[in-house]
């Protein structure tokens, strides 16, 4: 074989394992990006569901977490909470705006969350002994791809208030960063009279630790 026949050959196995070299760093990049994304859907889903939390406060954020994990903010220096309404897991239609006036508990739970199932009872009990007190009990259901889910879990628990039907988060991310706004699930918020974010928790509550995150607000404030 000639020196000009065998060049093409050897043309042609150089790039044969040119291409090889480029698939398998294809598959290297491949397989670091889904490790990647796998070890964020991971942190994602310990972050949105745990027994405990804390939250930031003091200083510029205007409100103050103490070491029972509750933060809460002085009147005169809450935020505004956003407009909260839309579908309930039932079907029917709620708007927190309609509540302003009673002092709202709004719970984020999903049906798919181990501390949500915790608490949930207690939810109810406290929900029971105060709603002739001008308090309202609101969930916002998160994350859960279908209501059938959410309606079994208020079934399981006996849970009588309404929650807003909110897959996505959407209604969470309309509160405004650096407030007390909700970051976990579960997270329990206190809305004052006037429609303001008095308190915040990012844990599970047991039925005293809820009772004492809403005493201070069923009296008129100073």
């Amino acid at each position: 074989m000639s020196a000009a026949s065998r060049a093409p050959l050897r043309s042609n196995r150089t790039n044969r394992t040119a291409d090889r070299t480029a698939d398998a760093r294809v598959r290297v990049r491949s397989r670091a990006a889904r490790a990647a994304v796998g070890a964020a859907a991971v942190a994602l889903l310990v972050s949105a569901c745990s027994s405990g939390g804390t939250s930031g406060g003091g200083g510029q954020t205007g409100f103050i977490t103490g070491s029972d994990g509750i933060a809460t903010a002085k009147k005169g220096e809450r935020a505004d909470a956003p407009e909260l309404s839309g579908k309930t897991v039932d079907g029917g239609q709620v708007d927190v705006a309609d509540y302003r006036g009673k002092v709202v508990v709004l719970n984020v739970w999903g049906s798919w969350c181990p501390p949500c199932r915790a608490e949930a009872k207690n939810f109810e009990k406290v929900y029971q002994d105060v709603k002739d007190q001008g308090v309202q009990f609101v969930g916002i259901n998160t994350r859960d791809t279908s209501t059938g889910p959410a309606r079994a879990f208020e079934k399981d628990y006996g849970v009588t208030y309404p929650s807003l039907y909110d897959p996505a988060g959407r209604l969470m991310l309309r509160f405004e960063k650096g407030t007390l706004n909700p970051q976990a699930v579960p997270s329990t918020l206190v809305i004052d009279r006037e429609g303001k974010v008095a308190a915040r928790t990012l844990q599970a509550l047991s039925e005293e630790k809820l009772r004492k995150m809403l005493a201070p607000y069923l009296q008129p404030e100073k």
